[in-house]
């Protein structure tokens, strides 16, 4: 953190006031992204140790920059400790405007608009900047080749279908990544594949893109970066949305190269399909290996995806086994299982201790509430409650009686609804509720307890309750086993 501090305060010659960690180190790259502020300015600092990966980030952003591309400007660096500062494009990127304006299927105009831009913008990189750009410093790969699309593909087999328990004959699956590679190689790609091109790596600024998180781009194919976009599992576009900016993306690239329309879509699906497994793969390695439960809220997303191709799309190739996989993946209960959780909104609910540090969020979203109670009537404070508990009947009773007690959860549950009923309209799955008071076993308790239990009233929610304190006591008895959080089925 200090070398982003030195760096931010000899480029601005002003000191650090503020340092935030943003939600990206809860990402797949192992990035931290921190914001730093001072003054009048801002700047977002990276640490991450891999040198080649941050060399060519700086290298394509600089290319970028000079062909007039909206990326980030990049204000210092210092590669010997993994560290530099890029240009603070705010906090709106695309894919929470979509989710944010979205009703359901219903994407609103101003939504479309902005994909229109980004689309549109799209071939300037990978044709207009692509044209001279130092592939020599791409990492890991130069382009997408042979090595590249057999990494992708063991990652898909090994961290998804393997851990989600789909049967498949080993051979004849290589066999089908063998045809499919030699299809995919036959495509024209001699231009820059951005390879992560998605609705979270795009920054909207008054209402234009701005690009991120290109640091592993390399030679490659036009239609795999379009299908990254279009076929960006949780953004769920509707196909005839998906429809229109494909026409849009073909149509804007028609003015940058003699497009054959009929040889590039011979191509796309098959690209598709390719980025679809390498997030799949990507999804199964963080959820299922690293059991980061959050990934995998996205594979419902992804599956719906390949249901839709697999009615409507029929490769120039035969695959076989992939497309049996593919079926088993659909028909599998465990799957399924995620489906279903996916449609919740899992609400955790907290107690805690004013002298401890609040609850860390850890399912990706950032936190939500903290509420303090106390100043509220202290149970703790009378012998008769004081190794009783919020849980407990005399001290529920106690709390009961008290009207601040009830005017406060009035107040609570007013704001905590309307903040459910939108992140339930957004289709939004997390949302944290945390409540303190003095030692953590009495108020606290209790409020978590009253609002979870009217909470679990509501469809398509589920809670999850943890006192923190009293897990702690019982933790600390002798012969005591690590106590489970209380988990509500919707």
């Amino acid at each position: 953190m200090d070398v982003l501090q030195k760096l931010f305060e000899q480029h601005f010659h002003s000191p650090v006031a503020q340092v935030r960690p943003l939600q990206g180190e809860l990402g797949g790259s192992g990035r931290k992204i921190i914001r730093l502020v001072g003054g009048n300015v801002s700047a977002i600092g990276i640490l991450y140790g891999v040198r080649e990966e941050n060399a060519a980030f700086l290298e394509f952003s600089r290319h970028f920059h000079k062909h007039g591309l909206p990326v980030p400007e990049i204000y210092a660096e210092d590669l010997d400790h993994g560290a530099y500062l890029e240009e603070d494009l705010g906090d709106t990127s695309l894919f929470e405007f979509l989710s944010k304006n979205r009703t359901g299927e219903n994407i609103p105009l101003e939504v479309v608009e902005a994909y229109r831009r980004v689309i549109a913008t799209l071939p300037r990189f990978q044709i207009e900047a692509g044209r001279d750009l130092n592939y020599k410093v791409c990492y890991p790969r130069g382009s997408f080749d042979r090595q590249s699309i057999a990494w992708d593909l063991n990652y898909f087999k090994y961290y998804f279908l393997r851990l989600a328990g789909i049967p498949f004959s080993e051979q004849a699956l290589e066999h089908d990544f063998s045809r499919l590679t030699k299809f995919l190689l036959s495509a024209g790609r001699d231009y820059f594949l951005y390879r992560d091109f998605q609705s979270r790596n795009i920054m909207l600024r008054d209402g234009q893109p701005f690009f991120l998180d290109y640091q592993g781009g390399r030679k490659g194919a036009l239609q795999y970066d379009v299908a990254s976009l279009l076929y960006d599992a949780k953004a769920d576009l509707p196909p005839e949305l998906r429809q229109q900016l494909l026409d849009h993306y073909l149509d804007t690239l028609a003015g940058f190269v003699d497009l054959k329309r009929d040889v590039f879509m011979q191509h796309y699906y098959a690209y598709v399909y390719i980025r679809i497994m390498q997030a799949l793969g990507a999804y199964g390695f963080r959820g299922f290996y690293e059991r980061k439960a959050h990934f995998l809220q996205s594979v419902p997303y992804a599956l719906k995806n390949l249901r839709w191709l697999l009615h409507n799309v029929t490769l120039p190739i035969a695959l076989p086994t992939l497309m049996d996989a593919f079926q088993g993946m659909l028909a599998s209960e465990k799957l399924q299982g995620l489906a279903s959780e996916a449609e919740n909104l899992t609400v955790r609910i907290w107690s805690f201790s004013r002298l401890r540090d609040e609850p860390k969020d850890e399912s990706g979203n950032g936190g939500g509430y903290v509420f303090d109670g106390r100043a509220l009537p202290n149970p703790g404070r009378e012998e008769r409650f004081k190794t009783l508990t919020g849980k407990d009947a005399p001290v529920i009773d106690y709390l009961n009686q008290q009207d601040s007690v009830h005017r406060f959860l009035t107040d609570v549950m007013s704001l905590v609804d309307a903040h459910v009923s939108e992140w339930q309209r957004r289709r939004f799955k997390n949302l944290m509720l945390s409540f303190a008071c003095t030692g953590g076993r009495h108020r606290s308790v209790y409020l978590a307890e009253q609002v979870a239990k009217r909470l679990r009233g509501r469809n398509g929610v589920e809670v999850i309750v943890r006192h923190r304190e009293l897990e702690r006591m019982e933790s600390e008895k002798p012969g005591a086993s690590k106590s489970e959080p209380e988990k509500s089925a919707p």
